[in-house]
């Protein structure tokens, strides 16, 4: 079945496509910046990002030699700060073992630290036209309907079989399918049509005749995607020290959560008036005064803070 989807597919990106300011541009360092911006972060958001971030370093060998604080200045925003930070060590890996040019080769991209199969087979694809899928969550998305796959795809062992089967078809038909334009054509039907929050555009879709989800009614309980185990709450009692203007800053350790970040002075569980002013002492201040003020919540992927 999988054959029947590349023809209708290409034809509806080449007409459908968004202008994007890293696509259609086969430059590997972009591709790589952009893919990695893109997650967790939403298209529009990344755009004005992308932009800056290629004025300031423009390929790998810039990314390699910039200060950290001017790298995560520039990420600032984003968050998930360990991806530009991963992207550095791997620019200067780049530099130091390919003369500053990202490999063409899949197995070599996914050697690089914060590279993984998504991103080596959107490199590889999208730079170099080399037959190797890029499945995330959106190809998940849409192959699951189209084959009416009820596998979980929160299971590893159900990526790597997905990334198989794409692999096979296209290696099989590089005579008709265009790996560039093939894998970013999928992503882009799972971000238009065949969407992830909300009903999907079935009326617009390229496969509408034989999506296999659609023809059994099935698209709302697809794909299978078991819930992942809750966030874990932290409560803290957060400090806003002022001495006129100025505003007690705390860097956060080199590893772990926020890994080198600046920060409000905190402590561990909800403080008492008492104990609150016990911990400002205890770090070297002498309050003239103390309030409380609103609670706040933060949330990550996998923790809450309760401040």
């Amino acid at each position: 079945m999988l054959n029947d989807i590349v023809k209708p597919l290409t034809e509806w990106y080449r007409q459908n496509k968004r202008s994007l300011p890293w696509r259609d541009r086969h430059n590997a360092y972009y591709t790589w910046v952009s893919e990695i911006m893109l997650q967790q972060t939403r298209v529009e958001a990344v755009k004005p990002y992308f932009r800056r971030f290629i004025e300031e370093l423009p390929d790998p060998v810039a990314l390699a030699e910039c200060p950290e604080e001017k790298l995560l200045k520039l990420w600032e925003g984003l968050g998930y700060y360990n991806r530009v930070r991963n992207m550095q060590l791997a620019a200067q890996m780049v530099v130091e073992e390919y003369d500053g040019i990202l490999p063409a080769s899949y197995e070599k991209l996914l050697s690089l630290k914060g590279i993984g199969s998504y991103t080596a087979g959107a490199i590889a694809s999208i730079a170099y036209d080399i037959p190797v899928p890029a499945v995330d969550g959106n190809v998940l998305r849409v192959i699951s309907r189209v084959c009416a796959d009820d596998s979980d795809i929160m299971k590893q062992s159900v990526r790597t079989a997905m990334e198989r089967k794409l692999r096979e078809l296209m290696e099989g038909m590089t005579d008709v399918l265009i790996p560039r334009k093939f894998n970013q054509a999928l992503m882009e039907l799972g971000a238009m049509i065949c969407v992830p929050n909300g009903a999907p555009h079935c009326e617009e879709c390229p496969w509408q005749a034989f999506c296999e989800a659609r023809l059994q009614n099935r698209i709302a309980e697809l794909p299978v995607k078991k819930k992942a185990k809750a966030r874990r709450v932290e409560e803290k009692t957060v400090f806003v020290i002022c001495d006129g203007e100025k505003v007690a800053l705390h860097k956060r350790g080199s590893k772990g959560l926020l890994a080198g970040l600046y920060e409000l002075p905190n402590c561990e569980g909800k403080k008492s008036q008492e104990e609150a002013l016990a911990y400002v002492k205890e770090i070297g201040c002498k309050p003239i005064r103390i309030r409380e003020l609103t609670e706040a919540k933060h949330i990550f992927s996998h923790v809450e803070w309760h401040m």
